[in-house]
């Protein structure tokens, strides 16, 4: 039709089609006889709108090809014909056929427009004929008028004489009704009918063959163009033959043997695949088997690979195949499995090592084994392992007392074990010595099992570590990969090929042919044992040899742990930085508790000792040796563990202080004790105590070791020489020496009770000092001791003591401090205090010994009277008084205090005889008077001068007289 529309010699429609509508509006006042409509192209003039014709071709055809179901309606034909699944791809431009784009035309628009325009020219010139004259018009109204009286029922689209009415209307009964008679009119009716109707056919047939006639030259020529037509057609398909004939040949000699070699290469490539699929089937086959072999000899790093790499093989290379639908879900509950017995096997391997014999030098019970869980217990994320360890850690040190306690009872024949069944009750019955060598045993023990633990946990510590290090090693690696890959992929070649065959791309086939050798290298090696042997199928070793590097992920490195145990690391290991750096603190953390269990059942077992207070108990000796290896024990704890524990520490220093307590009340009741009962007369001092004295001349405090042979053949000295002086002492202040000595010397050897020792020290010295000014100068002596009054001589004793108490102190004061934390050092003021209180004491004593001369003084001069014999006997009673006090106390102080306190005390007599002198009205006038007072005074200067020491001494008697107005 479209070749017809093309050649038709028929006017275009348009045209026709105005000039047609201006008729009609201009005779629509005119009932004229309308003929049949035109047929193509215009429409007709009477149709059924509900009935498609070929005339509808031109508008429904693309109706026919919507479907309203679809957004886009250029692919409706598709979807209609192969279904709604059917959806449009983007057509890949051919590298084989250019693009064309409006520069191509170009030329072909310059050639063709000066043609156009001739052609525009031509068609100005000469307009078309128009060939619907009035004549036709006048027949085409005439035929239109002839078609009206054909009644609509037959021109209606859905006109069929099987519809009762359609048939009525057109046949009516009424006409073959032969009833009453009327058959001759009915006869006539019909016939009259039978003429309608063909008068009706006549007329359409006429209105037909009047369209066929004008459309005759274009029926004719359709024809001749449908000859040419075919004509084209036949020559087209004959030369189509030939193409064909020609690509065939080439075809077969050129290209159909690459091809077939290109379909063999697939094929080949294609076998291999099913060939390492199915063997891959084969050897996942035996994973289960080999697993259980593995569980047998404790390999449960291994299982646990092999497991994994199997899970991976079947998500990614076996994901489908039904036979192995089940063994994903098996295998998960073999790892379920694998977890629990590796939970179980670290609890046995804990306690078969933790509760080995002790003597036994190795450290490290079977590494590899423990190596092995570790590395288990870390790829499954159960890191709660170390408090199972640290509970057997705990059960441990209770057994290792336990067993050293019964080691020792059994060893005692004094025990009764069947009488006392307790064995808290049965070690209670140990002396020192025997509980001091349990006490040692335990301790040496402890220490065997800390380097154990420590030795274990070093291990675990290198395990962790080592996958920590491998976890940085892998990302340093993945970046530099990811680099390498960025680069590779820009050097990439673009260019695709889109020649096909079979439904694949050719370089598709290159790509396969290129990735195959990979592939095979790939499976080659999943396939391969480490002699670089096939494993076959029903080999044991197959999965293992198979599975443990299947995945092209998986990378393996070595470590080594401080025992020379290799450790495989794999990219399984999940953990995180984090976790591992928190489960390395744990495990020094862990170490750590190791030691503060020790020293906790160690607390324990000194509070079980203690309770009948047979800590307390212990003498200075006993203490300080079992102190020394409690400090000895921490000592080495602390060296194991890289921290000081402070539980036994805590107990030492608790008990420290009950000892020190102990210690001071002691002592204080002691020195109590001599002072109550003191004299306060010289005692001579054993050689042994002027040993000690001479032992701290160079300014080291310590207690000499006792010589009693050499010390019975000395005989005691009347002094104390210290520093070249000689101190007249009583007893009780050598003992008080020896006392403040044991207090020194317990510092050095518990120097954790140094502050307390300090301030029972300050107490003890404080003690002393208040207690003997209680006594002499308080004159608490006279009921406490029973003397009958308190002499200078006690007084001056006295104060020599405290002078020699005042002459250590210093050296105590630096003892102290070189053991006091620098910030304790303010604890010395209380040496200060001290020094002052004992100076204070001393200037009491002098003032007292001055006060009982100034009393005397009083007494005898106030009854004194100028008048002979000269001397006069109160300037004689004084002087035999002086001589008494001058030989009560030159023997006990240097000659420096004493020449001081004669000073003081003739200065308190010069005050008295002057005083005197000025009642009595003597003054100095060179008078009788005068002259006995200036004899009777140089008297007294000449006894007092020619005492021992004091001869000279500068009295100065001039300031007596009062100066002459």
């Amino acid at each position: 039709m479209a070749s017809s529309h093309s050649s038709s010699p028929v006017p275009p429609g348009s045209s026709s089609d105005v000039f047609f509508k201006k008729e009609v509006d201009s005779t629509k006042h005119i009932r004229t006889v309308q003929s049949l409509p035109d047929v193509c192209p215009k429409e007709p003039a009477v149709t059924d709108q509900h009935r498609w014709t070929v005339y509808h071709s031109k508008v429904n055809l693309p109706a026919a090809l919507n479907d309203p179901r679809l957004a886009k309606r250029e692919s409706d034909f598709f979807t209609k014909t192969w279904g709604l699944d059917f959806v449009d791809t983007e057509v890949i431009p051919s590298l084989y056929l250019p693009q064309i784009s409006k520069e191509h035309f170009t030329l072909y628009q310059q050639e063709i427009s000066q043609r156009e325009k001739i052609h525009e020219r031509c068609k100005t010139i000469c307009p078309p004929k128009d060939t619907f004259d009035r004549t036709l018009l006048h027949t085409h109204d005439k035929s239109r008028t002839d078609l009206e009286q054909v009644p609509k029922i037959f021109m209606k689209s859905d006109f069929a004489l099987d519809d009762s009415l359609t048939f009525n209307s057109v046949l009516p009964w009424s006409h073959f009704n032969t009833a009453g008679g009327k058959g001759n009119r009915d006869a006539a009716s019909s016939k009259l009918l039978q003429e309608k109707l063909s008068h009706y056919l006549d007329i359409v047939e006429v209105n037909i063959a009047h369209q066929i006639s004008l459309r005759s030259e274009a029926f004719f020529h359709a024809m001749t163009s449908q000859h040419e037509l075919q004509d084209y057609l036949k020559k087209t398909s004959q030369a189509v033959k030939i193409l064909r004939d020609k690509i065939a040949q080439i075809d077969k000699v050129v290209c159909e043997g690459s091809l077939h070699i290109l379909r063999l290469a697939l094929t080949r490539n294609n076998c291999v695949k099913v060939y390492n699929k199915l063997k891959l089937m084969a050897t996942v086959h035996q994973t289960q088997p080999t697993v259980q072999v593995l569980l047998s000899t404790s390999e449960f790093v291994g299982a646990l690979d092999l497991i994994a790499t199997t899970q991976e093989v079947l998500q990614q290379e076996l994901q489908g195949i039904h036979s192995f639908r089940h063994l994903g879900s098996q295998l998960c509950e073999l790892e379920k499995l694998i977890d629990k017995m590796m939970i179980a096997e670290f609890s046995t391997y804990s306690h078969s090592d933790l509760n080995r014999p002790l003597e036994d030098d190795c450290q490290i019970l079977e590494e590899e084994r423990l190596v092995s869980l570790v590395f288990g217990l870390l790829k499954q994320r159960k890191l709660n392992f170390l408090e199972t360890y640290s509970e057997e850690m705990i059960i441990t040190a209770k057994n290792i007392i336990k067993q050293c306690v019964i080691n020792k009872v059994s060893q005692i024949e004094e025990i009764d074990t069947d009488a006392i069944v307790k064995l808290a009750d049965q070690m209670r019955m140990l002396n020192f010595p025997q509980w001091f060598d349990l006490l040692k045993d335990i301790f040496s023990k402890f220490t065997i099992f800390l380097h154990r633990v420590k030795a274990t946990l070093n291990v675990i510590h290198s395990v962790v570590l080592s996958v920590l290090e491998k976890n940085q090693r892998t990302r340093e690696l993945e970046e530099i990969a990811q680099q390498k890959d960025a680069t590779k992929d820009n050097s990439l070649d673009t260019e695709v090929a889109y020649l096909t065959h079979e439904g694949m791309f050719i370089s598709d086939t290159f790509s396969e042919n290129e990735l195959t050798p990979v592939a095979i290298d790939t499976t080659s090696q999943r396939n391969a044992s480490p002699n670089s042997e096939p494993c076959s199928s029903d080999s044991v070793s197959e999965p293992e040899c198979t599975t443990d590097s299947s995945s092209s992920k998986e990378q393996t490195s070595s470590s080594a742990t401080p025992g020379g145990v290799d450790i495989v690391l794999n990219e399984d290991m999940k953990l995180t930085d984090s976790e591992l750096g928190k489960l390395a603190n744990n495990i020094q953390e862990l170490l750590y508790s190791a030691s503060d269990i020790c020293h906790d059942r160690a607390v324990k077992f000194l509070m079980s000792r203690a309770k009948d207070g047979f800590l307390e108990k212990l003498n200075s000796t006993e203490f300080i040796t079992l102190s020394r290896l409690m400090e000895t024990f921490i000592l080495d704890t602390e060296q194991i563990c890289g921290r000081k524990s402070t539980s036994l520490l805590g107990a030492l220093q608790s008990q420290a202080n009950k000892f020190v307590n102990r210690f001071h009340e002691e002592r204080k009741t002691k020195l109590s004790l001599l002072l109550d009962n003191e004299r306060w007369k010289q005692a001579d001092v054993p050689a042994e105590f002027q040993d000690l004295v001479d032992s701290l001349s160079d300014g080291k405090i310590s207690l000499p070791e006792k010589k009693s042979g050499a010390n019975e053949e000395r005989k005691p000295a009347e002094v104390l020489i210290v520093g070249g002086q000689q101190y007249a002492v009583v007893g009780t202040v050598l003992l008080l020496i020896r006392i403040i000595l044991e207090y020194c010397q317990c510092v050095d050897n518990i120097p954790s009770v140094t502050t307390d020792m300090l301030t029972r020290l300050s107490d003890l010295l404080k003690y002393f000092n208040s207690r003997s000014c209680q006594l002499v100068l308080g004159a608490g002596a006279l009921q406490v001791v029973g003397l009958k009054t308190i002499t200078t001589k006690n007084l001056a004793l006295s104060s020599r003591c405290l002078q020699l108490i005042v002459h250590y102190i210093p050296m105590i004061r630096t003892h102290f401090e070189a053991r006091l934390q620098p910030k304790q050092h303010n604890m010395l003021k209380h040496f200060d205090h001290i020094t002052k209180d004992y100076h204070d004491h001393i200037a009491e004593i002098s003032a007292k010994l001055v006060a009982i001369m100034d009393s005397l003084f009083d007494k005898l001069l106030s009854k004194y009277e100028v008048k002979a014999p000269v001397p006069s006997a109160c300037f004689r009673n004084i002087c035999r008084q002086m001589a008494k006090m001058h030989e009560a106390i030159f023997d006990l102080l240097p000659e420096e205090q004493t020449q001081m306190l004669f000073l003081r005390i003739n200065a308190s007599y010069k005050v008295h005889l002057k005083k005197q002198l000025s009642h009595l009205n003597v003054i100095n006038d060179g008078g009788p008077q005068n002259g006995l007072v200036t004899a009777d005074v140089a008297f007294y200067t000449g006894n007092l001068q020619a005492l021992k020491g004091l001869k000279d001494l500068d009295l100065n008697m001039a300031e007596i007289w009062e100066q002459k107005r």
